[in-house]
């Protein structure tokens, strides 16, 4: 779409004339924040069908569900998921109680924490499932793609700890 010699009626313009970024920059928080909910559905997903073809498949003369590594697996996995949850919960519950940008501490510790989160769990359940979880028989591949992609969507990780430390610095040193 090319928009050439426009004009907009001076009701129709939001917050006002030259203000288009303030607007998009409003929206990133709760954009971050739901995508953070869809990677933690992935990686919820992706943990069931690990503990699923854990009990279905055998190695050694044993299910993999009897192996200690898989087992741990599955354990860091599961606290994993449910960290990522709280912090995604507690995000959301201060941005609807201050707003985005005072919570813009939250949301970018969850943009730097959830995705991470997803792509490790997301690799422990596609290992469990051997060359599988590579292929296109599982989802696995596709989100792990997704979780690896919102690492970079809006700034990579870098930028963003290097932002949220410099904020935390100032919030406790003065």
């Amino acid at each position: 779409i090319l928009f050439d010699n426009v004009r907009v009626p001076a009701e129709n313009i939001l917050l006002g004339e030259g203000r288009g970024f303030e607007i998009a920059q409003g929206r990133l928080g709760p954009g971050r924040i739901h995508h953070c909910m869809r990677l933690i559905g992935c990686a919820q997903r992706a943990l069931e069908f690990a503990c699923r073809r854990s009990v279905s498949r055998s190695t050694f003369g044993k299910t993999l569900a009897e192996h200690q590594s898989v087992r741990e697996d599955i354990a860091k996995s599961f606290c994993e998921i449910e960290q990522a949850r709280l912090l995604t919960l507690r995000t959301a519950e201060k941005m609807d109680e201050v707003g985005p940008k005072e919570a813009r501490d939250l949301i970018a510790a969850a943009k730097i924490t959830v995705p991470l989160m997803a792509q490790t769990v997301i690799d422990r359940c596609m290992q469990i499932h051997g060359a599988g979880g590579l292929s296109g028989d599982y989802f696995m591949a596709e989100a792990f793609n997704y979780a690896r992609w919102c690492r970079q969507a809006d700034g990579p990780d870098q930028v963003h700890m290097m932002a949220l430390g410099k904020q935390i610095i100032r919030q406790y040193a003065g």
